[in-house]
Parts: C-alpha cells; structure tokens; sequence
C-alpha cells in the first residue's frame, strides 16, 4: 500500500502545483502540453481527481496511527 500511498500523493502534489499555476498566473500546464480538453487531459484531470479522493485516506490512517 505505501507503494500506491506514495504515488497517489505525488500524482495530487502535482496537481496542486497545475491548480497554483492556474490561480497565480492563469497558465494550465496541462493544457499547454496535451491540448484544450483532449482525450488526455481529461484522462490526466480524472486521474489527479481520483487520486486526491484516494487521498482523504490518509486522514483515517493518520489517525488511526495516533491511538
């Protein structure tokens, strides 16, 4: 699971980092490298979707690790 846990933090922190970009200065990395809501993007924003979902975990772990 660590392996799963590890990639699905690093596939969220880089969304973070597309979703900064976005706010900051308005530039959709995504976009720019795989085109405006092609096939691909969307497959990239559904995975990063999925991941942070897969990331709310974390909470329930972190806490059961404190008891």
């Amino acid at each position: 699971m660590k392996t799963i846990d590890y990639i699905a933090l690093v596939i969220v922190i880089i969304g973070a980092i597309n979703w900064g970009l976005i706010g900051i200065f308005q530039f959709d990395l995504v976009r720019v490298i795989f085109g405006d809501m092609s096939f691909v993007s969307r497959t990239i924003y559904t995975i990063v979707g999925i991941c942070g979902l897969y990331a709310i975990s974390y909470f329930g772990r972190i806490r059961s690790n404190n008891d």
